[in-house]
């Protein structure tokens, strides 16, 4: 598996068994070649089935990872849109004066909820979010 041209070592393609430290290693690689890059996040699906994933987040940021909460067996209504609503929710943790470790929760939270709903935009609020962030159940509740 490879992002930006760069190798992530033991992720087969059947992504059972993710490692951090290897997604930890290609983020330093990335951070590596673009010195310039202020925060380098990634989220981590590992596939159990069409319908269920464990799901969780790493950002580097200022020469540190921070590991955002792993949310196992998340129910997926539609996985589409998981990693844009992970950088929704990690810029919108930055944006909001949140240090780096709650907005890798905010990312976090915010795409496995978004994989909790039909299309790619996940039309959840704020408060929604926030109760994930706050140890609450990524199912949605309407």
């Amino acid at each position: 598996i490879k992002v930006l041209g760069m190798k992530i070592e033991g992720v087969g393609e059947d992504f059972k068994g993710l490692k951090v430290e290897s997604y930890k290693r290609m983020v330093e690689q990335v951070v590596r070649k673009y010195p310039h890059i202020e925060a380098v996040g990634t989220t981590l699906r590992e596939v159990v089935s069409g319908l269920v994933n464990h799901w969780s987040a790493i950002l580097w940021c200022e020469g540190k990872f921070y590991e955002s909460r792993r949310y196992e067996n998340l129910e997926i209504e539609d996985r589409v849109g998981g990693g844009d609503g992970f950088a929704s929710g990690a810029i919108y943790g930055f944006l909001s004066g949140k240090g780096p470790q709650e907005a890798v929760e905010w990312g976090a939270a915010h795409g496995a909820l978004a994989m909790s709903t039909r299309g790619d935009t996940s039309m959840v609020t704020r408060e929604e979010v926030e109760h994930v962030v706050k140890g609450g159940s990524a199912r949605i509740k309407r």
